[in-house]
């Protein structure tokens, strides 16, 4: 596209073209970092605000004179796009690797950690925690305790599934360690439930994978399970 073509055309288009001429999926929970161009989620945030004010607008919302609502528009468009859907939108957090000197080979236990996402059907919050076990072995890389939580953050930060988002998230820590075995448990409140429909406060969903040793040893999976403090 010339630069004279360019003009006027929304920065969503135009990241949308990178992507379709890849052949790269763009779905609610994907990361397109890689399609963003310096400056442009700046850009970006503009747009979705002009948006997000034609959404109030159309609710019949009188953002002019409500001085609650003056600034909405901005202010929900900059929590979606640098807060709650950041993992869309920003490169995964850097994770330095150590190889495993010690070929330590006992099961690591890292929990719970505190997750925030966002139902993808409703864009409401799923607020939960995350309990991680890793089985090494002497070819395993080691990763600090705290990057655990922040590859959960980078994974959450999507408009997700609860199902979906716990295989994201294995798979990624799969790639970085390459454990013997792999366990994830997570529990989490829908506001889905919570705020609309059966209007359900008390209800969690729970999602476990299992991989490697964990398994094929019930001894080892249940040691597992029964280490990780849910709460009831």
């Amino acid at each position: 596209m010339s630069t004279q073509e360019d003009e006027g055309v929304p920065i969503s288009v135009k990241i949308r073209q990178r992507l379709k001429a890849q052949g790269h999926r763009f779905h609610s929970n994907d990361n397109i970092a890689q399609f963003i161009e310096p400056g442009e989620l700046d850009l970006l945030l503009d747009e979705v605000s002009e948006k997000m004010q034609a959404v109030l607008d159309s609710m019949v919302i009188d953002t002019e004179n409500d001085h609650n609502t003056q600034s909405t528009a901005r202010r929900v468009a900059k929590m979606y796009l640098k807060e709650v859907f950041n993992g869309r939108y920003v490169s995964p957090p850097e994770i330095t690797e150590f190889p495993n000197a010690e070929h330590l080979n006992e099961l690591m236990i890292v929990g719970p950690i505190r997750v925030r996402s966002a139902c993808s059907h409703h864009l409401c919050p799923v607020i939960g925690q995350v309990w991680i076990g890793v089985m090494p072995n002497e070819h395993t890389n080691v990763i600090g305790l705290s990057k655990y939580a922040r590859l959960a953050e980078w994974v959450m930060g999507r408009p997700q599934i609860q199902e979906e988002a716990v295989v994201q998230l294995a798979d990624l820590i799969q790639e970085k360690t390459q454990p013997d075995g792999l366990a994830l448990v997570m529990e989490a409140s829908h506001f889905c439930m919570g705020w609309r429909g059966v209007k359900d406060m008390d209800s969690k969903m729970i999602n476990s994978i299992m991989r490697g040793v964990f398994l094929k040893d019930a001894n080892l999976r249940r040691e597992f399970l029964s280490l990780i403090p849910r709460s009831q």
